[in-house]
């Protein structure tokens, strides 16, 4: 029965393949505004459906909380959409006379997009929203304990989108997913990039499958509250963050570093607003149920709150607690509460200054979740400067709700939910993940100097020819930001 399994797996991703490269076919001769009124319908689809996909996601998985979900909806669908809709990304999207170069946006062609469980509607409206706002098909990869949010968020953005002029088959996802299909799906030869969100096993697949991939690996940011925060402030946002969908947003914060100058005051803000400090005995036995005996996290306490983790440990807390904090002073596998943990449960350290605080937040993140996104908070301009010099992450938030800061909710990041970690991290992109990483660019390049202008230039002892410095960072903010010169 499993061996059916696996080979009907296997042909429906096969079909779904041959279905989206035929449809993106079609879809790379349209316009930039046919594409830009495609997404529109399907962003409005997917807002419409907020509500109804977060209860369905919560009642399928028990991750995270219905109205947290529901937010997070709106976000892959309409704050997303308004960051990226002016963007050009197919057909000639910028033209340099200055230097003579014109770029041409080029789809991928056939994108495979892995959705985690954690996330399951949100990230299936992002990623199908950005594949095809970068002229590309997408087949969507569900997690099997979510496959049927998933399946129902695909359908929703992909029938707004076929009534908009979108081709049949252009965004579809696996019906009867399993391991051995997401496998097949990623090393699909028709496959031109993989969209991989998940554990790092699916994450190292992802890279392993011979095909290009952008995999973005755990998060494990700890905070740091310096002495010139605001310390009420401070705890109010990092208890916002953490309890955020339940803590299953991986750009969450993960510990609390905070300088022994101000700990009592720290410790007696978190008590005062919801987080409730646990005993040695207490901090044991929910640290016996954080992770695995393989050491990686365990799914039953991703996504619920801290007041049903410690029933699920066994131990008494107040009603109305938000977050449980563990006092720790080690980093390592052996020590759950210096590890990601995607619900609401913190490791709480404190350092002398914050040189001190500085290495140990590298230490914390060296030893997993390097590259992503730690925070600080902080009114001491040297001392963030600092941290964003030293930090192996790829984003450095300053004053803000982490996990929602990194998602670029409540900063000015690229809107996005899925958070690259860049070579530190084992990532092809440090990028907030847009559709600007989903195109190739042809570049038109006209002749500006003969042979015998170099070798002149040459002889002469004298540089060739090139362009100013200040118009060449000129055009490459206009790049960036997606606008002609």
């Amino acid at each position: 029965m499993e061996l059916d399994r696996d080979l009907e797996a296997i042909q429906e991703v096969r079909t779904l393949v041959r279905r989206a490269k035929e449809a993106q076919a079609r879809l790379a001769t349209y316009s930039q505004e046919q594409i830009d009124s495609i997404c529109a319908a399907m962003a409005q689809a997917g807002s419409a459906h907020a509500v109804e996909l977060a209860r369905q996601a919560v009642d399928e998985t028990g991750f995270g909380k219905a109205e947290d979900k529901t937010l997070k909806n709106q976000f892959a669908s309409e704050t997303v959409w308004a960051a990226i809709k002016d963007l050009r990304t197919v057909g000639i999207i910028a033209d340099h006379p200055d230097t003579g170069i014109t770029e041409i946006g080029v789809p991928m062609g056939v994108v495979a997009g892995v959705v985690p469980s954690t996330n399951p509607t949100s990230t299936a409206i992002f990623k199908s929203l950005i594949a095809v706002k970068a002229g590309n098909a997408i087949v969507l990869s569900p997690h099997p304990g979510a496959k049927n949010c998933t399946i129902a968020a695909t359908r929703i953005v992909a029938e707004a989108g076929v009534a908009a002029g979108l081709p049949e088959g252009a965004v579809v996802c696996i019906e009867h997913p399993s391991l051995q299909g997401t496998n097949t799906l990623m090393g699909h030869p028709d496959i031109a990039l993989i969209l991989a969100t998940g554990g790092p096993g699916m994450v190292r697949a992802a890279y392993s499958s011979g095909n290009p991939a952008i995999g973005v690996g755990p998060g494990n940011g700890p905070a740091y509250i310096e002495k010139t925060a605001d310390i009420p402030a401070a705890v109010r946002r990092i208890i916002d963050s953490k309890t955020f969908d339940n803590g299953t947003i991986c750009a969450s914060e993960q510990s609390v570093v905070t300088d022994n100058s101000i700990r009592e005051a720290v410790i007696a803000e978190f008590t005062r607003q919801g987080g409730y400090f646990m005993t040695p005995p207490e901090k044991d036995a929910v640290g016996a149920i954080l992770m695995r005996a393989n050491g990686s996290m365990n799914p039953e306490i991703v996504g619920r709150s801290a007041e049903r983790i410690a029933q699920m440990a066994g131990i008494s807390v107040p009603a109305g607690t938000k977050v449980l904090l563990g006092f720790e002073t080690e980093v390592g596998d052996q020590y759950p509460y210096s590890r990601e943990k995607l619900c609401p449960v913190l490791g709480f350290y404190s350092a002398d200054d914050w040189h001190a605080a500085c290495e140990l937040a590298i230490r914390i993140l060296l030893h997993e979740g390097a590259g992503h996104t730690m925070s600080i908070h902080s009114r001491d301009e040297d001392v963030i400067r600092e941290f964003a010099l030293k930090k192996p992450v790829s984003r450095l938030l300053v004053n803000t709700p982490s996990a929602l800061g990194g998602v670029g909710a409540t900063t000015d990041l690229l809107p996005s939910l899925t958070l690259g970690c860049g070579a530190v991290g084992g990532n092809s992109s440090s990028d907030n993940i847009g559709p600007l990483n989903l195109i190739n660019i042809r570049r038109v390049a006209r002749g500006r100097r003969e042979l015998g202008d170099l070798r002149q230039s040459m002889s002469a002892g004298g540089p060739v020819a090139a362009p100013d410095v200040e118009q060449l960072v000129r055009l490459v903010l206009a790049r960036l930001t997606g606008a002609g010169v």
